[in-house]
Order: C-alpha cells, then structure tokens, then sequence
C-alpha cells in the first residue's frame, strides 16, 4: 500500500509502498478516507515538540474511513461499515491504568512506546491496524462527507476535557486559548453540551469576533492585555466560572493561563489540557490558600476517555454539534507534503486540512 513515511525529523515526509497491515485477533483493518492534517504537524516531525514517536514512522493521528476486515472477536462490525479511527490506543492489560500511544503522534511513557510497536503506524496511508475498541461506528457517510467528519478529531479533545470537568447544562465556561485551533471546537462542543455562556479569551480581535459570529451572544469575547484580564473575563462571563479549560499550545506561558483558572466560582473545575510548560517552560503556580478555601478542582486530562469518540458521534448526529462549521481543504496521499504545510500557515479556528489516500 502507498503510504506517507517520516524517516528522520526534520525531513519531508516521503510517499513510497509500505506493507500491508496485518490482521490480527481483537484488531480492524481500515481502508482511509480521510486523515486530517494537525495544523502544528510540522512542529513534530521537525522535532522541535520533542514527541515521543518511533522512527521511521507514518503519521496521522485520526480517520474517517471503512472497515476493511475484521478479527474474530468482533460480533457488530463488519466489512464496509464506516467508522472513525480514535488514535487514543490504550493497553490491554491494566485497566485502572493503563499505557497509552497517541497512534502516529507520540506516547506516554516506555509503556506507550511499546504500544507503539505494534500499532505506531498512523493514518497518512491508504490502509490502518487500529484496535477493534477504536473503530467507532459513524453509520452512513456520504464518501464525499468524510472530511467533514473528520472535524470530529479536533473536537474530541476538549469534548474529553469537558466530560472530565463534569460540564452541566447551563453552565458557563471559560475556553482559555479560544481562538486556537482546538481552542474554537472547544467553544462549538461546550456549546453543543449545553453551556449557557463560553467565555473566549484571545489577543486575535479578528478570531474573537469570528466566534461571536458563528456563535451569537452565547459567546463572550475578551482580548486579553496581561493586566487585569482575571477581573475583565469574570467581568464578562457576569460572574464567577463554573468550568475553565485551558488548551493553549505551548508557547504560551503560564501567565494567561493562571488568568483564566483564577476567575473559578467557589466549588469550581479547571481542566488543564494544553502544552504550557512541555518545552522546558515555566511551571503553572496556582495559590495553595485560595484552591483550598474555594474548594477549587483543578484536573489535568490527556486526551479523553474510552466511550468519549461514541458520544461525540451521537451528539454530531443529533445536529448539536454541527461539523459543516469546519471549512475542509483535501489533499491527495502524494501531496502530503503540501497538506503539511497548508495545514500550518491556514491554521485557524474551524479551518481543517485533510489527506484522502
């Protein structure tokens, strides 16, 4: 099969025949229709995010695709069914906590790069060996809707840091690092789940009014300054926070993001699910006496949990979530080269480049 291969970081990813994954007990060939592109993809394989990956390496975390065959222990799906490629593999064999590779992107630990191994190679191929658990079943797809589906990658992200920070109905939340990438579908998904108001803190006044935009007055722009913006954004949410999630990328400093945390109500969550500090960064200070006496959570949350990539297909199914928000840009496998690229300088909230094998 035709694949796109990272041989070393630091150079272009190179499209050549690799072989054909084999099948398995408790796995899924899938046939790939559309992988999306991270807009900071070329921050990893330059190297430069110090991401834990196996070379030579296929990457792309996350597809859209249809089941090519299936292992015996696998009673639901079947040949054909489309399905989406949750890249979140979890070992088998310790359930309370168990290792984990990001397929394609990284792993957590000599645990997950075990996992690696055996399922390392990502979606930037015509073909994928994912896990039986991680074919989600989509339903029908129109096969020229299989990028729009693939907005549901991105999305999972903060959908898991929501479920995690036990995000009710009528809830106001606080997106620290809005106008980002996955910082926007953070604002879509806490909208879908039914929060009331989702503060969007940003320095970008283009990017803060395009939410406002899409989204109406559920939404509340505040552009941050670095004086006084935890009295401005409470300000603006017409008081405390029930919920903050912080997904800010790792250049960002610790500063905005103790911002965004400190405007939390008294019994209120902060999900820390961004990469402040991975880069040898400064470390996040948060008051001990003000966590303690406000009875204050603060959660981090890599990724999401097992049922999350189910549910989010059903709350896209039920037209809460609303995929077609993402504006998609496909490019063929040979072009890879080119998606990479295009997927950094058009990074932008809703904006979504995508590979079909």
């Amino acid at each position: 099969m035709k694949a796109a291969v990272l041989k070393e970081f630091g150079s272009p990813l190179a499209v050549e025949q690799v072989a054909d994954p084999v099948l398995g007990t408790g796995e899924v060939v899938v046939d790939v229709v559309a992988a999306p592109v991270l807009p900071y993809a070329t921050e990893v394989f330059s190297g430069e995010r110090q991401y834990a990956l196996t070379l030579p390496v296929t990457p792309g975390a996350g597809a859209i695709g249809r089941v090519r065959a299936c292992g015996p222990d696998a009673t639901r799906l079947a040949p054909g069914d489309w399905v989406l490629c949750d890249p979140a593999i979890r070992s088998r064999d310790d359930v309370l906590t168990p290792d984990m590779t990001l397929q394609g992107l990284s792993a957590r630990g000599e645990g997950g790069l075990l996992l690696q191994r055996h399922f390392g190679q990502g979606s930037f191929a015509e073909r994928l060996l994912i896990p039986t658990e991680n074919a989600v079943p989509l339903g029908p797809v129109e096969p020229a809707d299989a990028g729009v589906w693939s907005a549901l990658t991105p999305a999972l992200v903060p959908y898991g840091g929501f479920l995690a920070g036990g995000l009710e109905p009528g809830e106001t939340v606080l997106v620290s690092g809005a106008t980002g990438n996955f910082g926007g579908a953070a604002v879509a998904v806490a909208l879908a789940m039914g929060a009331a108001r989702v503060v969007a803190p940003g320095r970008n006044e283009g990017a803060l009014a395009e939410l406002v935009r899409r989204f109406g007055d559920r939404v509340t722009p505040v552009r941050l300054t670095g004086e006084g913006d935890t009295e401005r954004m409470i300000t603006a949410a017409g008081g405390p926070v029930d919920l903050v999630l912080d997904i800010l990328p790792p250049a960002a400093g610790p500063a905005p993001v103790r911002a965004a945390a400190m405007t939390v109500r008294e019994g209120g969550r902060v999900v820390l699910m961004g990469g402040v500090g991975m880069l040898d960064g400064a470390e996040l200070a948060l008051p001990y006496r003000w966590l303690m006496r406000n009875n204050v959570t603060v959660r981090g949350q890599w990724m999401y949990r097992r049922d999350a990539p189910l549910r989010l297909v059903a709350l896209a199914r039920s037209g809460l979530l609303d995929l077609r928000q993402w504006e998609v840009t496909e490019f063929p496998l040979d072009d890879a080269v080119e998606a990479v690229t295009h997927a950094a300088d058009k990074a932008a909230p809703f904006r979504l480049t995508v590979l079909r094998p």
